[in-house]
């Protein structure tokens, strides 16, 4: 039961119309392995970052038992740091600041105990860095996830086509897909973009849910709503942190088990909106996440006779 996540590790600064934060804890693979870490699956870390990364979020992050043996510490190098504004309607936000760092040097090393991972989550980055891990690996991972985003679209399309070969679910946001198979209907997106690679596909919408696309298969999952939205950074790799480490932990890639882990990943991106950055997932207990998913199962279920 093993996820190795490859992503970044940073500072977020974030404003909404609830508050304001200085320097937190961020990164896409830090909330991966976060979410995961409530699953009881044994994940581990491959990023960077600079001397300026204090060791209480490194110490935050193995109390999980999040293994860090693949993040690389630069010394004299600074983390990479992302500022950003959300809007009142909590949908939109504008990025005031970002600075790759130590990020944009970035040569992933994956450590020798995590070269036969069961799962492998390929956080968004630069297509030709995703494909440097898949190529460190002694084995193909039983299942491999990729993210990825409009700019890598935009920039580096025929590496990004190259490195979807190479695997088997791709998680992208609707504006995503659209831009990737040029349609406006999501679900011929979907099969213009299962063309490409993958076989499953997994369309975010925010608080409107999720779907997911398997040859002629759909289905969608509902976002919970919440009364309060404090903070939606982060919400979307912490529902692939769930959706990964579901299926680590099961060993099931089904189509069937993966409308559960899809659930998984939902219940707990709606933790982390409550509070800013990591704050509701370092302090998440079983109980909580259990009682939530029940909320989920009453959102969706009910009986309806058929003639």
């Amino acid at each position: 039961m093993s996820l190795l996540v490859v992503g970044t590790v940073a500072f977020d600064q974030i404003e909404t119309p609830f508050g304001k934060t200085d320097k937190i804890l961020g990164g896409a693979a830090t909330f991966i392995g976060m979410a995961a870490s409530m699953l009881d699956v044994r994940a581990g870390i491959v990023s960077v970052i600079g001397d300026d990364f204090p060791q209480e979020y490194m110490d935050l992050m193995s109390s999980k038992n999040i293994d860090l043996s693949g993040i690389e510490k630069v010394e004299g190098g600074k983390t990479f740091f992302w500022a950003g504004r959300y809007r009142n309607d909590m949908n939109t936000r504008d990025t005031l600041t970002t600075e790759l760092n130590v990020l944009e040097n970035f040569q992933p090393a994956v450590p020798t105990g995590w070269k036969n991972p069961d799962v492998l989550m390929l956080g968004n980055l630069h297509p030709l860095v995703q494909k440097s891990v898949l190529n460190q690996l002694d084995a193909r991972p039983k299942l491999v996830i990729l993210d990825t985003m409009n700019f890598w679209m935009d920039h580096t399309w025929n590496e990004l086509m190259d490195v979807l070969k190479d695997v088997d679910v791709l998680t992208i946001n609707d504006e995503e897909a659209r831009q990737m198979s040029k349609e406006y209907s999501l679900v011929k997106a979907a099969k213009k973009i299962l063309e490409m690679g993958p076989h499953t596909l997994i369309i975010k919408k925010g608080e409107h849910g999720a779907l997911l696309f398997h040859e002629n298969n759909v289905f969608f999952a509902p976002a919970l709503p919440l009364e309060d939205v404090f903070d939606p950074t982060g919400a979307g790799d912490t529902f692939a942190g769930g959706f990964s480490g579901f299926l680590a932990k099961t060993q099931n890639y089904s189509f069937e088990n993966m409308k559960r882990a899809i659930i998984y990943g939902s219940a707990l991106a709606s933790f982390t909106v409550e509070k800013f950055g990591t704050d509701r997932l370092s302090e998440l207990t079983e109980e909580e996440m259990v009682e939530r998913l029940d909320v989920f199962k009453s959102l969706t279920n009910f009986d309806i006779e058929l003639d």
